[in-house]
């Protein structure tokens, strides 16, 4: 993989504005999770059905991953990337038009078109913009921008909703959107595609039993996560009986702790890849444990988020950096596979979170994420000594 030879300073900014991107598309991802309420509100719905929108939107992208990256895998990739600014801001522009739930859920649905293909080639990007020797502290930075989504994206979105809608809140995206096109036209070269892979890759990658037991530790480990978090803001307000406000409060400390998560993982990130990710899942099994007790009081709930945070962003940036390592030969497709995996994750958990609350008690959302955690614990530790892996940089230039 060739890194694009320009001075370190402008391989940073080049860096930095795919960082920016990837704080635009985590954002609305994540954004729905603080705005279920108002949103079902604005269609006479009940929270857990406008929660399958959640689901919706990570299967097609789970769904569409890997075909899209197929079909776009000889496409230009600063052409690509400005292809997919377009439909995701036409998107957000018809959702906030959507005049029904239904609009409203095509308009998503959009939106993970484009999420599909963007992360599909964003970490090996990064990558090849980056300076030489800095690959994994420019995966950090793509992981810090997944983090601020989660620490200024869904609180501030979030905010917007309760005093001028939701409808605003895409709107607003829409229009940041806008402007990190411009910057991208503006600074990204011409990157021709490479190393993406192809579909005579498949058969490669899954003859990797490494790989496809990491695929597996990351649908079990993500469907644990979402599972409770997709629905922490009306578990907040609903189960906790605490303030929308505090409910603000708790999304921007699980962002603020993911940061921290992605400054940890960037410093020991290359020599202890597994142990990170092996403990990282340990604390989100007992943050999912302790979720309903710690919801007597806002400094118990605050401190596990804090925990909570850092577990998550250390094992979603291990898992891309160990993918990458896994499949140096084919990087686009083999990160296809995963933002789809990964999606599954996130769709199966919301989904289970959906049930759970419909049929059961939104109350068990933690105990039942716990579940799926504690199995992922064991298959890290069974895969990690079976097949230690760490993101090799390459020599310096």
């Amino acid at each position: 993989m060739t890194t694009l030879t320009v001075s370190r300073r402008v391989a940073w900014l080049r860096v930095v504005t795919l960082a920016v991107a990837a704080f635009i598309f985590n954002t609305t991802e994540f954004v729905p999770v603080g705005l279920l309420s108002d949103i079902a509100r604005s269609f006479t719905m009940q929270t857990a059905q406008v929660g399958i929108m959640l689901t919706i939107y990570a299967w097609v992208v789970a769904l569409m991953s890997l075909p899209f990256m197929l079909l776009t895998a000889q496409v230009e990739r600063r052409r690509l990337l400005i292809g997919l600014f377009a439909l995701f801001i036409a998107s957000h522009v018809l959702s906030f038009l959507a005049w029904s739930f239904t609009v409203l859920v095509i308009s998503r649905i959009g939106i993970a078109f484009a999420h599909a293909v963007f992360w599909s080639i964003t970490a090996s990007l990064a990558i090849r913009l980056a300076p030489p020797g800095k690959r994994a502290q420019a995966l950090s930075l793509i992981a810090t921008g997944t983090a601020l989504a989660m620490v200024l994206g869904l609180p501030i979105g979030r905010i917007v909703g309760q005093y001028f809608g939701w409808r605003v809140t895409f709107f607003a995206i829409g229009m940041g959107a806008l402007l990190t096109l411009l910057c991208l036209a503006k600074l990204l070269p011409r990157i021709p595609s490479e190393h993406s892979g192809s579909l005579q890759s498949l058969p490669l990658l899954f003859r990797r039993p490494a790989l496809m037991s990491l695929y597996l530790l990351t649908v079990i480990v993500v469907t644990a996560h979402y599972t409770a978090y997709s629905y922490i803001e009306p578990f907040v307000q609903n189960v906790a009986g605490l303030s929308a406000g505090f409910a603000t409060l708790l999304l921007l400390i699980l962002g603020g702790a993911g940061i921290i998560g992605s400054l940890i993982f960037g410093r020991l990130g290359n020599q202890h890849a597994s142990v990170l990710i092996g403990v990282a899942i340990a604390l989100l099994t007992v943050s999912l444990t302790l979720l309903l007790p710690a919801a007597d009081g806002e400094t118990r709930l605050a401190l596990l988020g804090v925990i909570w945070g850092v577990a998550i962003m250390i094992i979603s940036l291990g898992m891309q950096v160990k993918v990458l390592a896994l499949a140096p030969d084919a990087t686009d497709v083999a990160m296809a596979l995963f933002s789809g995996i990964f999606n599954i994750g996130i769709g199966g958990g919301a989904l289970l979170g959906n049930q759970v609350s419909l049929h059961w008690s939104m109350a068990s959302v933690g105990y039942v994420g716990a579940v799926p955690a504690l199995a992922a614990l064991v298959w890290a530790i069974v895969i990690f000594r079976r097949w230690p892996v760490s993101l090799e940089e390459p020599p310096r230039r």
